[in-house]
């Protein structure tokens, strides 16, 4: 594939995950699902295993952001150590390749938590255990987490 192909599939993915959270939430599956659905290398049980990661980790909003998540562990899928080889090192090339990422999107973001990103997105925080936080929310932070989850995907397909 073409330097410009490969550009040309990052962006497609972006819109297409972008599409999916603002469709259907769950950032880190929308991350996962689009790059199934663009190189492979993700399996359905790895897009299932992500959704209680989504909003920092069951919707509590103190861990990574969600769609930040589903690329490291897009990344993993292609990097990770396998589990028959658990005594084998530390493949030091995905933490490499999973560093940049965390790297480009604190830069990017402003932070790489939920809280972090409502708090850049909204100027506040919100419980999103709180029907009517969640809400207040959702209206406030417009296409922002979807253009994160876009914005993560597009940076994990230019990555593999």
């Amino acid at each position: 594939m073409t330097p410009e192909e490969k550009r040309a599939l990052a962006e497609q993915a972006y819109e297409k995950a972008q599409q999916y959270e603002l469709d259907y939430g769950c950032c880190p599956q929308c991350v996962l699902a689009t790059v199934q659905e663009t190189v492979g290398i993700i399996d359905d049980s790895t897009i299932k295993a992500s959704h209680g990661l989504s909003g920092g980790g069951g919707l509590m909003a103190q861990g990574t952001c969600g769609a930040l998540t589903g690329g490291l562990m897009a990344l993993s899928a292609k990097f990770g150590r396998d589990r028959d080889k658990l005594d084998k090192g530390r493949c030091i090339n995905n933490f490499k390749k999973n560093k940049e990422l965390v790297e480009r999107f604190r830069a990017e973001f402003g932070g790489v938590t939920c809280a972090e990103l409502q708090q850049q997105f909204t100027g506040r925080t919100y419980d999103m255990w709180n029907a009517e936080e969640y809400k207040a929310f959702d209206d406030a932070r417009g296409k922002q987490c979807a253009h994160a989850t876009g914005t993560v995907t597009k940076w994990v397909i230019e990555m593999l």
